[in-house]
């Protein structure tokens, strides 16, 4: 089964200062760690930025660039977003048809909003997910710390079952290329 890995929104804006992501800098180190394996694989690595008007996530500002450390390279693809659904008014399910991508790959920022979002669409579209456990976060909210919230969708999102296909949560350290479905 083809795979094709997503990093959806790790940008500056989420990655420092007053809407930094919880441990982001070990996020991105994790995230650094599969996107090589994944390239070293074969496997396409597509990162997506969210984009607003105005704002921190302005298109173009330093904020809605990729994040610092980050190791993006110029033989992957970029898609711009508007919404916490990374499939939403893109090209993100053509490009993936394109590629042949039966089964993604998916980490980035925010558990609970664009990767969660994101997950629901791909399994809804007939695509099995690997989430990376340890490679996505958020922020703290009123009820949960960030560590609740993305252990919270590690669970909830692998006992999705009414899509068909499944999402598994596997730490980074874990992943497989040869192994995956």
């Amino acid at each position: 089964m083809k795979t094709a890995m997503l990093v959806i929104d790790v940008q500056e804006a989420l990655c420092s200062g007053e809407y930094a992501a919880f441990e982001a800098a070990q996020v991105i180190s994790r995230i650094n760690t599969v996107t090589q394996l994944a390239r070293q694989n074969g496997v396409p690595v597509i990162y997506i930025q969210h984009e607003e008007n105005g704002g921190p996530l302005e298109y173009g500002s330093d904020g809605w660039k990729l994040a610092a450390g980050l190791q993006a390279q110029p033989d992957d693809l970029f898609i711009r977003k508007t919404a916490s659904d990374s499939f939403h008014s893109t090209n993100l399910h053509t490009l993936l048809k394109d590629l042949g991508a039966e089964h993604l790959i998916i980490c980035g920022l925010q558990s609970e909003f664009c990767v969660d979002t994101t997950v629901r669409r791909a399994l809804a579209l007939g695509y099995p997910v690997t989430l990376i456990a340890d490679g996505h976060s958020t922020m703290d909210n009123d009820v949960l710390s960030a560590a609740q919230i993305s252990a919270h969708h590690n669970v909830t999102l692998s006992n999705l079952t009414s899509f068909g296909p499944r999402a598994k949560a596997i730490l980074a350290e874990k992943i497989e290329f040869n192994s995956i479905p």
